[in-house]
Parts: C-alpha cells; structure tokens; sequence
C-alpha cells in the first residue's frame, strides 16, 4: 500500500525535484531521474517520465529541455522568484531590526527552498550586517498582525499603556491600563512601525509606535466610525503632518564633522555615528519634540538637517518659517 500511495505522489514529487535539484546548470536526464524515483520506491519507465514532464509543463512548470551528451536532459527554468528577488528578500530580513536572529534564520531557509539546492546557500552570504541591532522578540509582528486583522475586519485593538510619568502602584510597579484604539493606518516609516487609530482614551486620532503596543488583542467591538475632520487628520499623520507638543520620536539627523563633541554631549557617547563621505555624519536618535530640542538643532545653524522622518523635518521647517516670518515684520 505504502508503494501505491508513493505512486501516487509521483508528479508532486518530480515537481520538488525539478525545483530543488535542477537550475540551468544542472540539468538532469529521463533515465537519472528513474532511478532518482527509484531510489525513492517510486517506479517509473521511459515511455511514462516523458508523459509526465509534459504534465508538469501543461500545469505551468517552466521545465527546459537542453542536452548532455546524446540525451535530452531536463531542468526548471524561469521560477516565481529570480535569484535576484531572493537575495533582496534575504537581505531585508537579515537586516530587520525587528526581526529576531533566529527568526530570520527561518524565513531564509524558507525563501531557499523557493531556488535550487546549489543556489540556496547564497542567500545565507548575501550580506553581513556588522553592527545592526536585533530585536530579542518578535512581538513587533504579533503586534502589527493583530493591527492588520483588526482593520481588515472593522473592529477595535486592545492594549496595555504602562503610566510613564513616574507614578507607581503600591509593590513599585508602574500603573497599567487597558486601552482601547480604532485602527486605520499602519505606517513603516525610519525603520519602525507605527498605527495611525483612533484612541478612545485620548479622543482624537494619534499615532503609536507598534512596538510598544504590549499585550494587543483585537476587541469585540466595530472600529469608532471616523468624521471627515478626523480623516483629515489621519491622512496628515499618515503623510507627516505635525504631532503633538512633546511627543517622542526617532530622528535621524545629520550633522558636520565639527559638531561631533556637541552631539555626543547631547546624546551620550553611546550614540551610534555613522560617518559620510562629504564631511558630516548621521546618528538615530529619540528625542522629545520639546521647544528645548528644537531651540538646541536650531542653535547649531546650517550646520544640523533632520532626514527623517519627513514630517519631523517639515515641523522644523515650519518653525523656522514662523521665526522669520516675526522678524520679517520687524
């Protein structure tokens, strides 16, 4: 019976075959792949393996024909994804800082059964990241799932907010509460995830970093319907309009060489430097969108630029143009 329900498994199992042994490089004959059946329980003849490759073609394999020696020899030509796709992909997830190392490790070694076993290994040596920052979680993704479901179905996320004002709970530990968000928008944006929603605590649309949305869940109830006013705002968040007075934020900002001993006073000599070509260098930063930072970056003249993200640099603009604006008028 085992050797029936093989039989039966022949077409499947040529197809991974195909996929997993063959490239334009290695190219296998009728004859090799009977005895690869073969050796696998599977019986097969010359005047079926024929047939079957023709049934592997007509259902959208792209099975080539070339030659080696005097025998046509086969293997899977143009695939779903090129070598090129896969290395881009692999070196996303290599890079991501939200992923985990063990995390990323899975999804490589699943984007390398989508090539052949002799190509497979370069998407492991694809790229080295020599100082890139790895979450130790993955529940940056469990979180944005939970967001993606939650629009996609109309209803409301639930999550805990812990009170970082400083107060804490009789044993020390910080107040916590549940807080209720209507989902709309899921934003990546300076290499980190943010929802736009809804906040019931709140009452009015804002925006949250994905990451810290700790124990999300999605409510039993429909999403808060929302009035043209707040779409509006939703769609400003979502393009970089301004946020609220003293919010935090990663920056990336860029600066000129000779500001280095004011950077790293302003943000600790742990701050990460990364040097360019044309005399200056950048730093990732959270910050607190406060007239103290803004009167600090405008202090340092033409000699500081926010890059990121956008809509933090058209804040800066929009405040240097009210300065002018003042002494314009004189």
């Amino acid at each position: 019976m085992a050797g029936v329900s093989k039989q039966k498994q022949k077409l499947l199992i040529m197809e991974q075959l195909f996929n997993q042994r063959t490239d334009e490089s290695h190219a296998i004959t009728g004859n090799q792949l009977i005895d690869i059946l073969g050796a696998m329980g599977i019986k097969a003849e010359r005047k079926t393996i024929y047939d079957d490759i023709a049934t592997l073609c007509d259902a959208g394999l792209n099975i080539e024909t070339t030659k080696i020696g005097h025998s046509n020899a086969y293997y899977m030509g143009e695939r779903l994804f090129t070598d090129e796709d896969l290395k881009a992909l692999a070196n996303a997830v290599a890079s991501s800082k939200y992923l985990t190392i063990k995390r990323s490790n899975e999804i490589i070694k699943k984007l390398q059964t989508l090539t052949s076993e002799y190509h497979a290994p370069a998407l492991r040596r694809s790229i080295h990241n020599e100082n890139r920052t790895k979450t130790q979680s993955d529940a940056v993704y469990r979180a944005v799932d939970v967001l993606q479901e939650a629009i996609l179905s109309d209803r409301c996320a639930e999550f805990t907010c812990t009170d970082n004002s400083g107060e804490k709970k009789k044993g020390g530990k910080r107040a916590e509460e549940r807080v209720t968000i209507s989902p709309y928008q899921i934003v990546w944006e300076c290499e980190r995830y943010y929802v736009i929603c809804w906040c019931e605590k709140q009452q009015k649309i804002c925006r949250y970093r994905a990451e810290r949305l700790t124990e999300i869940a999605i409510g039993s109830e429909k999403r808060h319907p929302l009035t043209e006013e707040e779409e509006r705002e939703l769609r400003r968040l979502k393009s970089g309009g301004e946020l609220g007075e003293g919010t935090s934020e990663v920056l990336k900002i860029q600066f000129i060489d000779s500001l280095t001993e004011a950077v790293c006073e302003k943000f600790g000599d742990k701050v990460q430097i990364h040097r360019e070509k044309d005399g200056c260098f950048t730093i990732e930063a959270e910050v607190k969108l406060s007239p103290n930072f803004w009167g600090w970056l405008f202090g340092l003249g033409d000699g500081a630029k926010i890059l990121a993200p956008q809509y933090a640099a058209e804040i800066a603009g929009e405040r240097l143009k009210k300065l002018s604006q003042i002494y314009a008028e004189g």
